[in-house]
């Protein structure tokens, strides 16, 4: 889960790490309340979850309060790289001296974690990275061993620092750090983490990625999730437990395995560029190895609820859960979806194979589901789906 940068700096914040004073605004007349509690120069600062904000003109200094008004009516409804401002963050102005760049980050193709400091920081330092790439340094961090103070000054001082910030970069580093490891974060960056007018080295922004498996043991990061951008089925299968995604066509995909379901996403795809209108997969949804009944209705019903859902593939391979198990799910699917009034109104193509696939087929026939048709290869059945989505039954 990406953070907000202002959600970021209340993480920095909690522990000990200098940020500037800041108040979000979700209207220019909160812009303007917010510039008079803070008093003096502000930034308006739009908060998207992307980079580039500053040469977006995501990123404006004002004045006075009356000025923040009118920053903050500028930016808020922007598009920035697909990503519409909703709110800002009002902040203090910085009296700026110098700046860098910092962060960690989890480093997967060393399997390892990885610091970047950088005293070339700020806007540009993806181009300073491609074009002079002896000014960024690059430090493996064991995670047995961490951060310590020395080892934030060893990080500061291959980054480049000068002498006067060293200390305060690495007091700020230690301490990102702590909040990297402990808040289960796979990236926490500063950019720019700057060296102020008074000799303070402060955090000025911040982009902190959490990981979202760790969520067992980081419950109160809930308090972070962007409720308003979730998607509405997204959210709904959030709920019920199911590992879902929207996407943008017409063919609902149901499908056990990661791999699997990623592999009918492709396929589907393909076969539909053979038909009108090129009908494409409306989502991913890994039911996993358990296909109860329950699971298979909740799966159903979010699915279905899509109007753009034209047909749904349901694509399985029998492995520890055998097909026949699957197949009684799909049978009991539809009495549960039944019962709550939502009964099955759009055509279901099945695909089964892999252990008892005979056993399961025999299950769905007997059955006789109406808009139940079974398919033996995974092939002819993403063409079936297609093809029943373009014509629109």
């Amino acid at each position: 889960m990406d953070l907000f940068e202002h959600q970021a700096k209340e993480l920095f914040a909690a522990y000990g790490i200098p940020v500037p004073r800041g108040v979000v605004a979700h209207t220019a007349d909160e812009a303007r309340a917010a510039a008079v509690e803070l008093a003096g120069r502000v930034v308006v600062k739009a908060q998207v979850k992307t980079g580039g904000r500053g040469k977006a003109g995501g990123v404006k200094l004002a004045d006075d309060a009356a000025d923040a008004y009118q920053k903050a009516t500028e930016i808020l409804g922007m598009d920035i790289k697909g990503h519409t401002v909703h709110k800002v963050l009002i902040e203090e102005a910085s009296a700026i001296a110098e700046e860098y760049y910092f962060s960690f980050l989890l480093d997967r193709a060393n399997r390892t974690f990885l610091a970047i400091c950088s005293a070339a920081g700020g806007m540009d330092i993806e181009e300073v990275a491609h074009t002079a790439p002896e000014k960024v340094a690059k430090i493996a961090i064991s995670p047995l061993d961490g951060v310590d103070r020395a080892k934030a000054r060893e990080i500061a001082e291959a980054g480049g620092l000068p002498a006067n910030a060293l200390e305060g970069a690495a007091e700020l580093i230690e301490k990102l750090w702590c909040a990297f490891v402990d808040e289960d974060a796979t990236l926490v960056e500063v950019n720019p983490m700057i060296l102020s007018a008074d000799g303070q080295v402060k955090a000025l922004d911040g982009k902190v990625t959490l990981d979202d498996n760790a969520h067992f043991r980081q419950a109160d990061h809930e308090r972070f999730v962007d409720v308003a951008a979730e998607d509405p089925l997204e959210a709904r299968a959030k709920e019920k437990g199911l590992n879902y995604v929207k996407l943008d066509g017409s063919v609902g995909i149901i499908g056990n395995g990661a791999g699997l379901v990623m592999s009918t996403l492709d396929v589907v795809a393909y076969a539909g560029e053979g038909f009108a209108g090129s009908p494409r997969p409306a989502n991913f949804l890994d039911i996993g190895g358990g296909a109860s009944a329950e699971v298979m209705a909740n799966g159903l019903e979010i699915i279905l609820s899509d109007p753009s859902v034209r047909s749904v593939f349901v694509n399985v391979f029998g492995g520890i859960t055998a097909c026949d198990a699957v197949a009684d799910g799909v049978v009991s699917a539809f009495r549960l979806l039944e019962g709550r009034g939502e009964a099955v109104s759009r055509p279901l193509v099945v695909r089964l194979d892999g252990n008892n696939a005979e056993l399961g087929r025999r299950i769905l026939a007997q059955a006789a589901l109406p808009g139940v048709e079974l398919v033996d290869t995974m092939d002819d059945a993403a063409r079936r789906a297609a093809d029943l989505a373009a014509v629109g039954v």
